[in-house]
């Protein structure tokens, strides 16, 4: 007889009870890791399609070696902070290691941008111009706000991973809605940037609703701590 991946999770201790029905029905926890390996193998697979098949069907336009550095450690990030998610559902991790260990797994994409001469100028909001101007090169501390920025995003919706349906929610409306802001400014002046927005978000959006279709009431399936 076959085995749905339900019945693994659980067979693998990895499930919980909807705290909110009065069944006792043990429902799988941690399918965020099945969103997370699909949305890796996606754009691995999809690797060849912005940048070597472009290379090849204009081999007079340089390759784009920034971009898919980038690329490749933004993949390196999202791994890693499956790897965190995933090892919190199985071991449940100390509070210190979910501060640190983001940290670490943006420290890939700091350094590419680093290298890459990015730039660390903010603009400044309407109240202060008048005192700071209209912008201002804060250096090095735009690298310890961004990496402090990844440990805010990624421990701030994992609080609501106990409520069904609105971590996965919320994210399929956020990723909608810069999906949709990406279409809009494609042909401007950083469509570039918009396209490469699109690489990664488009296919999130994908293992999200398939994931929501579990989560959404009547649940069937915990996201855990891995999405």
């Amino acid at each position: 007889m076959e085995v749905t991946m339900q019945e693994l999770f659980i067979r693998a201790g990895l499930f919980g009870k909807d705290l909110n029905k009065t069944s006792e029905q043990k429902v799988p926890e941690g399918l965020g890791v099945l969103a997370g390996a699909t949305f890796l193998i996606s754009l691995f697979l999809f690797i060849p399609v912005p940048f070597l098949l472009t290379y090849l069907l204009n081999p007079h336009l340089s390759f784009e070696h920034n971009e898919f550095a980038q690329f490749l450690c933004a993949l390196l990030s999202i791994c890693c902070m499956i790897f965190l998610g995933f090892a919190d559902d199985v071991l449940n991790l100390r509070w210190r290691h979910k501060l640190l260990l983001p940290t670490i797994a943006s420290l890939p994409l700091l350094m590419v941008y680093l290298v890459n001469g990015g730039s660390t100028t903010v603009i400044l909001p309407q109240p202060v111009r008048f005192v700071l101007g209209g912008s201002l090169n804060v250096g090095i501390f735009y690298y310890v706000y961004m990496g402090m920025l990844a440990v805010f995003c990624t421990n701030a919706i994992n609080i609501l991973a106990g409520i069904n349906g609105v971590e996965v929610g919320q994210s399929v409306v956020i990723a909608a809605s810069i999906i949709l802001f990406n279409f809009l400014e494609l042909a401007g002046s950083w469509g570039s940037k918009h396209l490469f927005s699109l690489y990664l978000l488009l296919p999130f959006l994908a293992v999200s609703l398939a994931l929501l279709m579990y989560n959404w009431y009547p649940v069937t399936g915990f996201v855990g701590d891995t999405f």
